[in-house]
């Protein structure tokens, strides 16, 4: 194949991903690399570069959907370069001299690509970051030939880089390290997902446009270097903010807004792996009722069919589906099914799927069937990358199993499970394609939805996640994680780098997924195992790390338990763990009135609601790598037990603002480190001073109508809240819904509203001042 029929090819996919071609505000030459300028708002613009004009020329790859938008941006030249200003920044193309003669050394070490350097500074002139080279090596990849392609910038050493999708290696700051972008179901810490967007504590984020397997060394050896292993060209965005807020604002309009999810996806999802028949799961949903614990949604997982890819359900085990989804639905409860993109060659769609190329394949189109490195060998996977794939997949999954009553999907292995690389999807080679596949499958579905179902609001359970992913409406999740303390530990960071990523909801299998097994405790066990039949005998303080894990989800987006266990339910830890627990839970649904309304926020903001501390402290320097504490919304500092044994720990609580002891009310003024308690009933939690912090009364569901219990404030400053509420399950959130701004003034140490709270209360009688 040449390199003119490669060029061709690439600007035919990238032309019919994404949106119609726009004209760059310049397309500049540096003596043979041309260099577009592509603005999208005052503090967004795009630079892609390439040998090739057309290729300069093309639009974005799949993930930003917004149009260019040069208004307000200004372009001269002279002596240093090309200068691009709006009103939040300057972008400027380095001018370039021509080229002398090469010595004999240049000959032998000089590359022959056309150097290209830039910079961007803010709206004050101050330098926020410098592209000092580009790089575009030959290779041959999937039998293409192509090229690695990147691009390097400087890295000052105060710099610190967040973000990039999910990785499980424990550690929040990526600075230093070399991050495989990729997703990697297998990778050895847990799998990794890649979403190439990079934010910095410098005021700039960097949205990588390339889907090809990208390896990012940030901040190593002063220099954050990308490079992206299929490619033609470099294309990147660069996202400026005075807050990190506004980079995640910036973000959302260039790929697209975070749909609010319905008020049942913020309660306890419930789940196994797996409920073997539909008397189980029923059992289940009753037993919390009969014990009065609240609960949301119950998940049904995988093996409910009779072969993979049937997309049926076996009548054995589950004889009326429609009639257990009335049944949960009269408890007030929703569900989830789980539905795989992979089908077995027996399975009754195969034949059809590979006869029409919907299907995963080699370079003579014959299917790929299994997994050669695992024992897990059953299924072709779906190409999603094919539009009439993707509808063909929805309105089955539609008729054959949503039909049964069902209210959301849980698209699962949307990595995908089977490795692309040396294969071909419809789009092109699965290497070119790599990171691409859990956006377009969750997009079926998404759009699927709001064609047949557009009342309704929707929901996806998604592994995996790409630019954009938001906009489907997913819940994100760790995969399958290990059920150990050192599985924990490595939760808090990686949520904290996915959310800094621009992907407000994410979570985690409460317990791990892997079935319990774990090293002898090394401390007294402070969770008595006496009566637990989710483990074996043998893993005595399971019992504890599951105390501390549904601790510390109480405490992020989405709260769900799942795993490979006999029992996971809240009665399935024993009979010490089963108060604690329970009253945690109850917690969880106090604080929902709370939480949606910063589901709402993040709806309209972009902003993620669970928070690495950089995000709101950006002049405390000491939060700038610290991965094991995080602030949930305004008001919650929150630092998980993550250790066996542990009844104390340290909790750093950030500069500039006093803090309260959520259990004690004590208060704390912040840029110290304070030693706290942590008896299993406890997780450290504090709250910053000035917050505002609804109570919602206890509720069965969010079926219910919740009132406001109270509405805490932590005097200290002056605050606002907005408080919201709507349905809960339609899309009529879109236009509107109810609010109600609570101002706390506090000098005259009072809350007041302009209006009734959405719930038809007053404020007067439910305000509590804490501390007093």
């Amino acid at each position: 194949m040449t390199r003119l029929t490669i060029t061709a090819a690439a600007i035919a996919c990238l032309a019919g991903a994404s949106p119609a071609l726009a004209e760059p505000m310049a397309l500049l030459d540096r003596n043979g690399s041309r260099v577009a300028i592509e603005p999208y708002a005052p503090n967004i613009v795009r630079v892609t570069i390439a040998l090739d004009k057309a290729l300069a020329e093309a639009p974005p790859g799949d993930g930003p959907i917004a149009k260019a938008d040069a208004a307000g941006w200004t372009h001269r030249t002279d002596a240093s370069g090309d200068i691009f200003t709006s009103s939040a920044l300057t972008l400027t193309v380095d001018a370039k001299p021509w080229p002398k003669a090469p010595t004999q050394m240049d000959r032998y070490f000089a590359p022959s690509l056309p150097p290209v350097s830039l910079s961007i500074s803010d709206a004050g002139g101050a330098l926020l970051t410098k592209m000092t080279g580009w790089e575009m090596a030959p290779v041959t990849v999937n039998g293409e030939k192509t090229f690695k392609v990147g691009a390097t910038f400087d890295s000052p050493a105060d710099e610190h880089y967040y973000g990039l999708g999910q990785n499980q290696e424990g550690v929040l700051d990526l600075r230093g390290r070399q991050i495989d972008c990729q997703h990697h179901y297998d990778a050895p810490a847990g799998e990794t997902v890649c979403v190439p967007f990079m934010v910095t504590n410098k005021g700039y984020g960097i949205v990588w446009d390339n889907p090809a397997r990208t390896l990012v060394w940030p901040g190593l050896h002063s220099a954050t270097r990308w490079q992206s292993q299929v490619g033609e060209r470099v294309s990147f965005f660069v996202i400026t903010g005075k807050t990190t807020d506004d980079l995640y604002a910036g973000y959302a309009r260039l790929t697209g807004a975070t749909p609010l999810p319905p008020k049942a996806g913020f309660g306890l999802i419930q789940s196994k792996a797996r409920y073997e028949s539909q008397q189980e799961l029923l059992d289940i949903a009753k037993g919390y009722r009969q014990r009065n614990l609240p609960l949301d949604v119950m998940v049904l997982d995988w093996f409910y069919w009779t072969r993979m890819g049937q997309i049926d359900i076996d009548r054995t085990y589950f004889p009326d589906p429609k009639g257990m989804n009335d049944t949960l639905k009269a408890m007030g409860m929703r569900s989830i099914i789980s539905v795989w993109p992979r089908f077995e060659r027996e399975s009754r769609y195969f034949d059809m799927l590979a006869t029409k190329g919907w299907l995963l394949h080699d370079k003579d189109g014959n299917p790929i069937d299994g997994l050669p490195m695992r024992y897990d060998r059953a299924g072709a996977l779906i190409d999603s990358t094919n539009p009439d794939a993707r509808q063909w997949f929805w309105s089955t999954v539609r008729d054959n199993i949503l039909s049964q009553g069902f209210d959301w999907l849980w698209l699962d292995e949307t990595e995908p499970d089977l490795i692309p690389d040396g294969y071909w999807y419809a789009r092109g080679s699965g290497d070119r394609y790599h990171n691409l596949y859990p956006l377009v499958h969750t997009s079926g579905v998404a759009e699927g939805s709001e064609r047949d179902r557009p009342t309704f609001r929707n929901m996806i359970l998604a592994r995996a996640a790409y630019l954009g992913s938001q906009r489907t409406g997913g819940l994100f999740w760790s995969s399958d994680v290990h059920a150990t303390w050192d599985a924990l530990r490595r939760q808090v960071p990686t949520g904290l780098n996915f959310t800094a990523t621009g992907l407000a909801y994410w979570g985690s299998d409460i317990g791990g997924w892997q079935w319990p097994n774990g090293p002898k405790a090394q401390r007294p066990v402070l969770v008595d195992p006496a009566g637990a039949t989710a483990m074996g005998a043998d893993y005595a303080d399971y019992p504890e790390l599951f105390v501390r894990w549904f601790q510390y989800s109480v405490f992020t987006p989405t709260l769900r338990i799942h795993g490979q266990r006999p029992g996971t339910a809240l009665w399935d830890y024993g009979k010490a763990a089963e108060p604690i627990l329970a009253e945690w839970l109850r917690l969880r649904y106090a604080l929902i009135p709370y939480i949606y309304a910063l589901g709402r926020h993040t709806y309209e903001s972009g902003a993620p609601f669970m928070r690495a501390l950089f995000m709101d402290f950006p002049n405390d320097p000491k939060v700038a790598a610290i991965g094991d504490q995080y602030m949930f919304g305004p008001a919650f500092l929150v630092a998980p037990v993550t250790e066996q044994g542990q009844t104390k720990r340290s909790v750093y609580l950030p500069a500039g603002t006093a803090w309260y002891d959520y259990w004690t009310n004590q208060r704390f003024e912040g840029g110290q480190t304070v030693e706290v308690d942590a008896p299993i009933q406890r997780m450290p939690l504090f709250v910053r001073a000035g917050s505002i912090v609804p109570i919602g009364a206890a509720v069965k569901s969010m079926a219910e109508k919740q009132p406001i219990e109270s509405i805490r404030v932590y005097p200290g400053a002056d605050s606002r809240f907005t408080l919201y509420d709507d349905d809960g399950t339609t899309n009529a959130y879109r236009k509107g819904g109810m609010k109600a701004e609570l101002v706390w003034d506090d000098r005259a140490k009072t809350l007041t509203s302009k209006t009734k709270l959405p719930t038809g209360q007053a404020v007067t009688g439910l305000v509590r001042i804490m501390g007093q």
